[in-house]
């Protein structure tokens, strides 16, 4: 990854050589394989054995989890945050973990619509919940920074599941939860 991060610097027109691009190559690499670590984790690292029995029936809401990926497209990062609920079923998610695995998808290469359903599939799987509602909203680089150049614009998405998606009055009460 190092030598091509090079190439590209140099197909730029950049010196390599010069003071402040020495180490970039080097650099460029150990970040973009930070932003991209999604890849070197599962979900069952991710959670870790953390789902506990629970009497809870009442909705939990995890919201403005900040998030950061990378556009598959463009390959220039959205930012945002993401607003996760779910109806428990016998069991309850440590908290920690619903942030955990917003990042285990966010540190991919993405696109907006692919993590909202990631996510929300992902949280039925492992919490067997009722149902899971996923809000995110996110400010994309790749029509910020070039493009359109349209600076105010947020992309909203949402995946409802089970209860979410059936019963209007569950959805209300996290949408309303969340602010939207």
């Amino acid at each position: 990854m190092e030598k091509s991060y090079a190439e590209i610097i140099s197909a730029i027109g950049e010196d390599l050589t010069r003071d402040g691009l020495q180490d970039t190559p080097k650099r460029a690499a150990k970040a973009f394989q930070f932003l991209t670590s999604g890849y070197q984790r599962k979900v069952d690292d991710v959670v870790n054995g953390a789902l506990f029995e629970s009497d809870c029936n009442e909705m939990v809401v995890v919201s403005d989890i900040e998030l950061y990926s990378m556009c598959e497209h463009h390959l220039l990062p959205f930012i945002g945050r993401a607003h996760v609920a779910y109806i428990p079923n016998g069991k309850v998610l440590g908290l920690s973990k619903v942030a955990r695995i917003v990042d285990l998808y966010a540190r991919r290469l993405q696109i907006q619509e692919g993590l909202t359903t990631q996510i929300a599939n992902t949280m039925m799987e492992v919490t067997g919940a009722e149902g899971v509602g996923v809000i995110i909203e996110a400010k994309h680089m790749c029509m910020m920074m070039r493009g359109v150049e349209k600076q105010n614009s947020v992309m909203r998405t949402s995946a409802m599941l089970g209860v979410f998606k059936d019963n209007h009055a569950t959805r209300k009460e996290f949408l309303a939860l969340v602010g939207k």
